[in-house]
């Protein structure tokens, strides 16, 4: 049964070297070269599930470029962890709900790197309400523009880059299939990245691009002590079949084998690293 020391953090997006304990981001298996001169995007790559996968494809190979929004000393021990593993890694500070920024960023990684391989649209902003009379237009803005925004705006830059061959893999949630009765807007996000990847899938297979999502349940990441009280923190996960909150590294194999060739007969679909909830069956 999970049992997380009660915490919180007043700032938004939370830091991970704040965590306690700290999340699992490691790698669990040597590396096979499963992403070998490939060349990865990775949105909300500093810390959470987007570093686990940032780090995951360095040992398999790939050159990072990691968007981020303001966490900087996160975002550096995510570069370090990559170059420990042999990889390079590009820093992109900056907000996905910006078109301008989403489309610099792109082109920061292609001269950088000279390419683009995979897309991982993985960056996102929560926040509980009780009430949906509580939910402020504000809160409502800026959960859409950030999940489900800056994933259109990602693509769009990217698919002037992606070739024959190409990934894009998009987060979504658990809450995308069950519903979540505290994060309403957070919940019709994911509802519709879900929507975004079966559209995009069709939209692209003729180029033999693949688009998947990855829809974790109950993980460790700063999303959870900065948006949950620290009563719910301790318990958190605790409400799976298997008792317990998931770790990034556990979600991040989905990430690999969906951006990888091991996944060359997968579009349209989305895995479901959640503990053992039941969805869409």
């Amino acid at each position: 049964m999970s049992n997380f020391p009660p915490q919180h953090q007043n700032h938004s997006p939370g830091r991970e070297h704040e965590m306690d304990p700290a999340p699992d981001y490691a790698p669990r298996y040597p590396g096979s070269g499963r992403l070998q001169g490939k060349v990865a995007l990775v949105t909300g790559g500093d810390s959470g599930i987007g570093r686990a996968t940032a780090v995951l494809f360095a040992r398999e190979g790939a050159k990072l470029a990691i968007v981020y929004q303001e966490e900087h000393r996160d975002a550096e021990d995510t570069k370090a962890l990559i170059e420990a593993e042999g990889g390079e890694a590009l820093l992109l500070p900056g907000d996905v709900r910006q078109k301008s920024f989403c489309m610099k960023a792109v082109a920061d990684t292609v001269s950088r790197f000279g390419k683009l391989d995979v897309l991982v649209n993985n960056a996102a902003y929560q926040e509980e309400v009780e009430d949906l009379r509580d939910l402020s237009e504000d809160q409502l803005r800026r959960t859409f523009e950030t999940n489900i925004y800056g994933y259109f705006f990602m693509t769009q830059a990217a698919l002037d880059h992606l070739k024959e061959g190409a990934s894009i893999v998009m987060t979504t949630s658990v809450n995308s299939f069950k519903g979540n009765t505290t994060l309403i807007d957070y919940s019709a996000t994911k509802g519709a990245i879900t929507a975004f990847v079966r559209s995009m899938a069709q939209n692209l297979v003729e180029k033999k691009i693949r688009v998947n999502g990855v829809a974790p349940g109950p993980i460790w990441t700063p999303f959870i002590p900065d948006t949950m009280p620290p009563d719910k923190v301790a318990s958190f996960g605790s409400q799976v079949p298997m008792k317990r909150a998931g770790q990034p590294n556990e979600v991040a194999s989905c990430f690999l084998f969906l951006a990888c060739e091991d996944a060359s007969y997968i579009t349209g679909q989305v895995l479901h690293p959640n503990g053992g909830t039941m969805v869409g069956g």
